[in-house]
C-alpha cells in the first residue's frame, strides 16, 4: 500500500481521542469520520477537528466505507466486536490496550482476524519519551546485561478531594463500576514496558488491596516476577497514594553488569553520573507517545514492516497482566 493514499476512521469519541486525532494530524493521514456511540460526544470530537462524516451506529460506518484503516479507541467492551467488523470489512486496525478483558477473548479475537487485515494494539507507553531514553541507554550498553529490574507507580488519583470526588472517578467514571482497575488499567503498561526492556517475564507471587473506599476494582498492587538467567524483576503501585500528583508518576531502576539506570517521574540518568542526568518535560511531550504509536502503524500498513506493538506481542502483554490477578487469588470475569 506504499503508493496509496490512506485515510482513517475513529471508533470512540471519549477523552483519550483527542491525542489519537492530533496524531493522525501529525501522521499526515486524515481522518475522514468519527463514531461513538453517544453522537454528541461524536459531534463534538468532529467539530474540533473539521471532519464532516459522524456515525453513532458503527455498522452504518463501515457499510459507508472510504477508509482503509480503523482507530477503535472505544471502551473496552466494544474492542471486540468492533474490531471483527473492521476485519470482515477489509479495514486495517489500530486498537486501543487492553484488546480485551480476558486473553481467552483476545486469543479469539486474534484467531478471528488472523492474516486478513493488518492489527495491532495501541500501546504507546513504551514510546514516551523518557522509558524511550531508558531503552536507548540499553540498547546502547551503558549497564551491560540487565540483571535486576523495579518500577514503581504512585498517584492520588483516588485520593478524595474537598473539592468533589476524586479525580480520576471525574476523568474515568467507568470505575465506579469497574471491578479490575489498577493492573488492568494502568499497570499494564509497566509490565509492557519490562517485558521490552528486560526481556520474557513470568509472575511469580502478586497482592493487591482497596486504598479507596466503594469501588469494585483494586487501587494498590505488588507483583514479583522472574525473567531470563535468574533476572527478578518487582512492580508496586499505589494510586491512592497522599500526596503524590493526581496523574501518577512513575520510578524504575534497571541493574546491569556494568551499571545502574534510573527514571525517577522525568529524571533519567545512570547511577554515580547523577549530575549527567537528562530531564523530560512529560507534559510538555505526552502528545509524543500518541504520534509515535499511529506512526507506526502507518508506516506498517504502508510498507509491510512488523508493528511496534503487534496484536502477537501484546498477546503476552495481556497474559502477564491476567497472571497478576492469578497469583492474587482474583478469578478474571469475563
Amino acid at each position: 500500500m506504499a503508493n496509496i493514499p490512506l485515510r482513517a476512521a475513529l471508533l470512540g469519541a471519549g477523552m483519550i481521542s483527542l491525542y489519537h486525532l492530533r496524531a493522525w494530524q501529525a501522521a499526515g493521514v486524515p481522518v475522514v469520520a468519527v463514531c461513538d456511540s453517544d453522537r454528541g460526544r461524536a459531534e463534538e470530537r468532529a467539530r474540533e477537528f473539521g471532519i464532516e462524516r459522524i456515525y453513532s451506529d458503527a455498522a452504518a460506518l463501515f457499510a459507508d466505507g472510504g477508509f482503509e484503516l480503523a482507530d477503535i479507541a472505544a471502551s473496552v467492551e466494544a474492542h471486540d466486536p468492533l474490531t471483527r467488523m473492521a476485519a470482515d470489512n477489509g479495514i486495517h486496525v489500530m486498537l486501543q490496550k487492553p484488546m480485551t478483558r480476558t486473553v481467552a477473548e483476545a486469543e479469539s479475537l486474534v484467531d478471528y482476524v488472523g492474516t486478513r487485515v493488518r492489527f495491532m494494539v495501541h500501546e504507546n507507553y513504551r514510546f514516551r519519551p523518557h522509558y524511550m531514553a531508558v531503552r536507548r541507554w540499553i540498547g546502547e550498553g551503558r549497564i551491560g546485561r540487565p540483571r535486576h529490574a523495579a518500577i514503581a507507580v504512585r498517584g492520588s488519583g483516588l485520593c478524595p478531594r474537598p473539592e468533589g470526588e476524586p479525580f480520576l472517578l471525574e476523568r474515568q467514571p467507568y470505575l465506579r463500576q469497574f471491578d479490575r482497575n489498577l493492573v488492568f488499567e494502568t499497570m499494564i503498561h509497566h509490565l509492557d514496558v519490562l517485558r521490552l526492556l528486560v526481556g520474557p517475564l513470568q509472575v511469580v507471587a502478586a497482592r493487591l488491596n482497596h486504598l479507596a473506599e466503594g469501588l469494585p476494582g483494586e487501587d494498590t498492587a505488588a507483583i514479583l516476577l522472574r525473567g531470563p538467567d535468574g533476572l527478578i524483576a518487582t512492580a508496586d503501585g499505589c494510586i491512592c497514594a497522599p500526596g503524590y500528583p493526581a496523574l501518577h508518576g512513575d520510578r524504575l531502576e534497571i541493574v546491569g553488569t556494568r551499571g545502574t539506570v534510573v527514571m525517577d517521574y522525568n529524571r533519567v540518568f545512570l547511577v554515580g553520573e547523577e549530575d549527567d542526568a537528562v530531564e523530560v518535560d512529560l507534559l510538555g511531550r505526552y502528545q509524543e507517545c500518541f504520534d509515535h504509536a499511529v506512526g507506526d502503524f502507518v508506516a506498517g500498513v504502508r510498507d509491510g514492516r512488523p508493528f511496534e506493538t503487534d496484536r502477537l506481542d501484546n498477546l503476552e502483554t495481556l497474559r502477564l497482566m491476567e497472571s497478576v490477578y492469578d497469583a492474587a487469588g482474583v478469578e478474571v470475569s469475563p
